[in-house]
């Protein structure tokens, strides 16, 4: 298992770090379902970790901070992500409680169905000492996520241990919502996330959580929400639009819209972590938010185009390129 250390200049050996929970996921083979397929496929997803993998493949030294169960599905998380170039010396086994994991069904009409079983596991028992193994870490950058605050109590005080040391450490902060019906009260997960965003610098914000998260009026009128979200505290704002493509500010504050460069709509899971990945990993490397948002969404484009959370991610070459090109812009 990688370990963390520093680099010969003294820099973190980690740039970016996610919190959160790896999941092992069950789908039927295409064109089945759940109900009566003879086999399954076996993946593992989970949003922090898909975020650290698209961060990983365009040469960002990326890690991931969870804990997983004593058990094969622990084992799978553990080998998916050391194979996807995310260090995982910040994942603690927890004999106590097992790996997390859901199923999806891909319907016929294309709409996703997806049951969790998750409740109890080892990631659901994180509390503030894995916060604080987070931050020993000292990474250039954290990204949380809206599912991590929803998994409880324990989940809650990691994160919160985290926002409350990482300014003091010099630690920038990133946040994405992800607000999800299936773990519960939206309003609720909301009203938890719009308690945080005075500590956050980077809010990753979908159009459909812009009502909710900052309360504004229009929640289509980018403009209206990159205020809400300065008014609140937060720093800097890229409003992901799915199809639509995403909007970032300029420097005066007004919108700037970037389309969609998607031509092939496969599997659309994912696409928003590709898209974070590729732009926080974009602005750590000196890209402005225009070649940030840019690369995000060239790597959510990928991500679409091909089934599964992450495969779609171009190879480490293709990578680099875009990246470089990301930051010469």
């Amino acid at each position: 298992m990688v370990r963390v250390t520093r680099d010969g200049h003294g820099e973190p050996a980690l740039e970016i770090v996610g919190l959160g929970e790896a999941m092992a996921l069950f789908q039927p083979p295409p064109g089945q379902l759940l109900a009566d397929t003879a086999a399954v496929e076996v993946h593992v997803a989970g949003a922090e970790l898909n975020l650290c993998t698209a961060a990983a493949r365009l040469g960002v030294r990326a890690g991931f901070c969870s804990r997983v169960g004593a058990d094969p599905l622990g084992v799978r998380v553990l080998a998916a992500a050391q194979a996807a170039g995310v260090d995982t010396s910040l994942v603690a086994v927890d004999a106590a409680y097992p790996t997390g994991l859901y199923l999806k069904d891909v319907l016929p009409d294309g709409q996703r169905r997806v049951h969790y079983y998750r409740a109890g596991s080892a990631a659901a028992h994180l509390d503030a000492s894995d916060g604080a193994r987070l931050l020993a870490a000292r990474p250039r950058l954290v990204a949380l996520s809206g599912i991590t605050l929803a998994l409880g109590a324990g989940p809650r005080a990691a994160v919160d241990a985290v926002l409350r040391a990482a300014g003091p450490a010099g630690i920038t902060v990133a946040l994405d919502p992800n607000l999800r019906p299936a773990l519960g009260d939206v309003d609720r997960q909301a009203a938890d996330v719009r308690a945080r965003l005075a500590y956050v610098d980077v809010l990753l914000l979908g159009t459909d959580e812009a009502g909710p998260v900052l309360g504004v009026r229009d929640p289509d009128d980018p403009e209206e929400v990159f205020a809400a979200a300065a008014d609140a505290g937060v720093r800097e704002t890229v409003l992901k639009a799915g199809a639509d493509g995403c909007y970032h500010a300029r420097a005066d504050g007004t919108a700037m819209h970037l389309p969609s460069t998607a031509t092939t709509v496969v599997d659309p899971v994912g696409a928003g972590d590709g898209f974070a990945g590729g732009y926080l990993a974009g602005r750590l490397r000196g890209a402005s938010p225009a070649g940030a948002a840019g690369l995000g969404t060239a790597l959510a484009a990928g991500v679409v185009a091909a089934p599964g959370d992450t495969t779609g991610l171009p190879d480490r070459a293709t990578a680099a390129a875009l990246l470089a090109r990301a930051v010469a812009d």
